[in-house]
């Protein structure tokens, strides 16, 4: 079972159809919403600011969520993807993002809706990125538009992870997943 553990009063509050890996941690003023996911040895630690985080959204394994003291609280929109050990401290994250693998976003950083963030980027503190582009680098810099089909690709990464938590839920993978309407290469996973 996940570690939940109130702070200060505050008590995390867990969306209906959310999935909590049983090494996450979830602590303090965190709100997380419906039907998402929250994997192995995540950290969502809201104890010196609120952390927000909306629907459907997955936290991949090993990421971090913190935010900064009296300052900097923590919000994620809907439909949104934090890569595997990927940090996110004291910003601003819209709605259809990718956070790769690896990336790191700071404070008062705001991230739009529609964007991507390529694993082991940097946003710096207080950046501020356009809606629609790819972003890459250290510090991350705007590298191309996004195209149609990554823009329905942040949909989808949102959506295999609704599908995935259920697998946990009903107790395992499937024999015969049907990957076909989740786009990608027919069978797999990732």
């Amino acid at each position: 079972m996940a570690i939940i553990r109130p702070l200060l009063g505050k008590v995390p509050r867990i969306g209906e159809g959310t999935f909590l890996a049983e090494t996450a941690v979830v602590i303090g003023d965190v709100e997380i919403g419906r039907d998402c996911s929250v994997w192995y040895h995540v950290v969502i630690r809201g104890d010196v600011h609120f952390i927000r985080i909306g629907d459907r959204t997955n936290v991949q394994d090993g990421a971090i969520l913190h935010c900064t003291y009296q300052k900097a609280p923590l919000v994620i929109g809907d439909e949104v993807t934090i890569g595997h050990g990927a940090i996110v401290h004291g910003c601003r994250i819209g709605n259809r993002v990718l956070v790769g693998m690896g990336a790191i976003v700071l404070d008062h950083a705001e991230v739009p809706d529609e964007v991507l963030i390529a694993a082991g980027a940097l946003v710096p503190q207080g950046a501020k990125l356009e809606s629609g582009y790819l972003y890459a680098g250290v510090p991350a810099r705007p590298i191309k538009p996004l195209s149609p089909e990554q823009r329905e690709s942040l949909l989808q990464y949102a959506s295999r992870y609704v599908l995935y938590k259920s697998w946990y839920a009903e107790g395992g993978l499937p024999e015969a997943a049907d990957f076909s309407g989740l786009g990608g290469g027919g069978s797999q996973i990732g």
